[in-house]
């Protein structure tokens, strides 16, 4: 079964599309350079905002017939096709296809709500396409509203990108009780949290040196820790150009730590195909 990553946090901010880009990216390269017989990453864009496609496409006009919209708003019967059809390629990498968000998200939420089995309606498509991929990875909204619901309904492991702050942190026990809500509510055994990624990290401050190591020691929250992302500005610069940080400055602090943390993931997706 296809690994499907959703990166969540109901707080805006904290990294979830730099990170979604950069490990969908990573993923890629890593496959390419362990000689996987498929090297194809999909990454999915269910932000209205579309900061995940606009850097790994170049583009933020997509619409109502060739973006997330038109699946979501297609027949069951031909969501697959419309999935399929709506997908391109990221100027990254070729093997890097991205189903593109768009701003009519905004109101598909409102068109949605009180649909049944809306909560189903990325889900039930992409498990006919799953398989073309060796990794999926969903970035959400900074709220868990009906569009994030359906990305967790469609996923197998919750990473939580938060930053080193007192409120984040706390706020952590409540991502992971929305989770679990998800897995039993609609009745999703597969997904599981995959890891909590700190983000931004800058070990000059005193505050988060405390938080984070009061994260390490946490009895629960302590376990789930995956990776630590310092506050690196070849990320913005990145960002700006369009780039992903690997391609920009592979010798950055921030790009070291995602390919460790891609590393980690990419271990336990083999470990999971090998069960």
């Amino acid at each position: 079964m296809t690994r499907v990553f959703a990166l969540t946090n109901h707080k805006g901010g904290v990294g979830k599309s730099t990170s979604a880009t950069n490990i969908a990216f990573g993923m890629v390269g890593l496959l390419r350079r362990a000689g996987a017989p498929n090297n194809r990453v999909l990454l999915i864009d269910t932000d209205s905002q579309g900061h995940a496609t606009l850097v790994t496409t170049g583009r933020n006009d997509f619409g109502a017939d060739d973006s997330l919209y038109s699946v979501l708003m297609a027949d069951r019967q031909t969501a697959p096709q419309v999935l399929a059809n709506a997908i391109v390629q990221s100027h990254w990498d070729i093997d890097l296809h991205v189903l593109p968000a768009s701003s009519l998200l905004e109101g598909a939420e409102r068109e949605m709500m009180g649909v049944a089995g809306a909560p189903y309606r990325l889900a039930d498509p992409l498990s006919k396409l799953a398989g073309h991929y060796a990794a999926i990875v969903i970035d959400t909204r900074p709220s868990f509203s009906l569009m994030t619901e359906m990305a967790l309904v469609a996923a197998t492991d919750a990473l939580i990108p938060v930053e080193p702050r007192y409120l984040e942190t706390v706020g952590l026990l409540s991502v992971l009780s929305k989770i679990n809500d998800i897995r039993e509510g609609w009745r999703r055994p597969d997904l599981r949290v995959g890891g909590i990624l700190v983000t931004k990290m800058d070990t000059r401050v005193r505050g988060h040196r405390h938080l984070l190591d009061e994260l390490k020691n946490h009895n629960i929250l302590g376990k789930m820790l995956c990776g630590v992302i310092p506050a690196n500005e070849a990320v913005s610069y990145a960002h700006r150009d369009h780039q992903n940080v690997f391609s920009y400055d592979p010798k950055a602090p921030a790009s070291k730590a995602y390919a460790q943390l891609v590393g980690t993931l990419m271990r336990r997706l083999v470990a999971g195909a090998a069960t």
